[in-house]
């Protein structure tokens, strides 16, 4: 069954891993013994009885009458990640679950990266006869250019530590040496009715990608919010954010902008209902499945 239909755009999702991923004080610093109860109280299942996030690691699958796009790659199979136990050399159907969706992986023509931590990049790439190569050897790969640009450079420092500076390695740097990278503006348009937006915060060159199709709108958000929980609490910053402060501020205005419209808002990490549309609750959110 199709995830959501934006005019002519299909849009469905594969799911590489979803389970109880981080305990949600780790995840979320700032979060409060008050905070993470009403979550409990509120969210059910999505947080644990031990306290851990439910989360969601899938790619976004949009056709449109022009084109077959993947919005971010998840993990990755074969994938070194030792500071995550979870997440190191996992092996999913990932690729059979793209197949069973009628997608071959040269039938892709771009992949769009809202941005370029290593639970986004991974299936770029995949390990043939020990070497990273492209998984969709037709594919231009849309990454903004200021995102690039930064862990370029915290590559070029060498600290091999950083997952996300493993994962620019494996993943993305073989792209751009394959010449299917095509680094962008942040306001960069695909094609009619698909374009960026900036959304900085959680990582320096993060975008938003919107579709308009139809009359009606779409937004894939990536990491500009993880969880529902940041619906309720907005200010709750994920640990890694580049910037707490900045991300706190464009989530929030993000959330205000979208409550209480038509449209859909699809988040990188919500197990279903994937695809929903924010509604307001006095000061903070909640989300309704479409």
């Amino acid at each position: 069954m199709t995830l959501a239909q934006i005019g002519d755009f299909a849009i469905d999702r594969v799911v590489e891993l979803e389970f109880p991923a981080f305990v949600a004080r780790e995840f979320f610093p700032a979060c409060t013994d008050a905070q993470l109860a009403d979550g409990k109280a509120r969210l059910g299942k999505l947080i644990s009885a031990d306290d851990k996030l439910l989360m969601s690691f899938h790619t976004f699958v949009v056709r449109t009458p022009r084109h077959t796009i993947l919005i971010d790659t998840c993990c990755g199979n074969n994938k070194p990640r030792p500071a995550r136990a979870d997440f190191s050399m996992i092996q999913t159907n990932y690729l059979a679950d793209l197949a069973a969706l009628g997608v071959k992986p040269e039938q892709v023509d771009y992949v769009m990266c809202t941005h370029l931590h290593w639970d986004h990049v991974g299936w770029n790439t995949q390990l043939l006869d020990g070497r990273w190569v492209p998984t969709f050897p037709n594919a231009k790969h849309i990454m903004a250019k200021r995102e690039y640009d930064f862990w370029d450079a915290e590559y070029a420092k060498g600290d091999r530590n950083n997952m996300h500076v493993l994962s620019f390695e494996d993943s993305v740097l073989p792209i751009k040496r394959a010449e299917q990278a095509v680094l962008v503006d942040d306001d960069f348009e695909l094609e009619k009715g698909i374009w960026l937006e900036p959304c900085h915060g959680h990582s320096p060159g993060l975008v938003l990608i919107n579709v308009e199709n139809g009359g009606k709108r779409g937004i894939f958000v990536g990491d500009a919010i993880h969880h529902q929980l940041q619906l309720l609490y907005p200010d709750l910053c994920c640990r890694v954010d580049t910037d707490m402060t900045l991300s706190a501020k464009n989530r929030r205005a993000f959330l205000d902008r979208t409550a209480d419209s038509d449209m859909l808002v699809m988040p990188a990490h919500f197990p279903m209902p994937t695809a929903g549309r924010v509604v307001r609750d006095g000061n903070a959110f909640s989300f309704k499945g479409a």
